[in-house]
């Protein structure tokens, strides 16, 4: 007889929930009581983890800080990667932008939530830089700053266009960059250029 899966832990519950309605409705939308019933438990319960909502919010902050897994493809095909999976996450139903950016944009009075903002944009920052030094790009540092603002970018085109294609067109920016800075990448795969023909006929017409 197979044996049922394990209900998660109390406290990783109450996180789920919290990033799940936090990421979803807003921060300041939704209040520990809201994330409480949403899981059938007394708020009582729910501080008996997490001593605060500022402290829930502190635990929601660290769980999306995740670091780029390791990968075994070129520095070239991660740098570009990026904005292919950001377009997967363009397309996604419940994509509402970066976390980060948008807990800055509700809480930029706290300085901790600001804190570790920063922190995550430059820990994107300097995976960018580390790739360009393994190209033996010069100006390594200078180029990861423009590509950290071409994702973040695309992401903000995104969420007013409602349109997966602006991560292409970063990627577009983002080919040119690498290219002008000596880096030998080939021609598009036979689908990307497709694509790339539709957009131009679409912008001529």
């Amino acid at each position: 007889m197979a044996t049922l899966p394990a209900k998660p832990a109390m406290k990783d519950r109450i996180l789920e929930t919290a990033d799940r309605l936090f990421y979803l409705q807003g921060i300041r939308a939704v209040g520990v009581d809201t994330i409480a019933a949403e899981i059938g438990i007394s708020k009582r319960t729910l501080y008996n983890h997490f001593s605060s909502k500022d402290a829930l919010i502190s635990a929601y902050l660290a769980r999306r800080f995740v670091a780029p897994r390791p990968s075994d493809k070129s520095p070239v095909e991660q740098i570009l990667g990026t904005f292919d999976s950001l377009e997967r996450r363009f397309s996604s139903k419940d994509f509402r932008g970066c976390p980060f950016v948008n807990a800055v944009a509700e809480l930029g009075e706290d300085q901790s939530v600001r804190k570790v903002a920063v922190e995550f944009k430059e820990s994107r920052r300097l995976w960018f830089r580390d790739l360009l030094e393994q190209l033996g790009i010069r100006q390594a540092d200078a180029l990861a700053t423009q590509l950290a603002l071409l994702v973040d970018g695309s992401i903000a085109q995104d969420l007013v266009r409602n349109d997966p294609a602006m991560a292409r067109a970063a990627k577009e920016a983002a080919t040119v960059l690498l290219r002008n800075a000596g880096v030998k990448i080939g021609p598009p795969a036979p689908a990307q250029k497709h694509a790339a023909k539709k957009r131009q006929s679409r912008s001529a017409t």
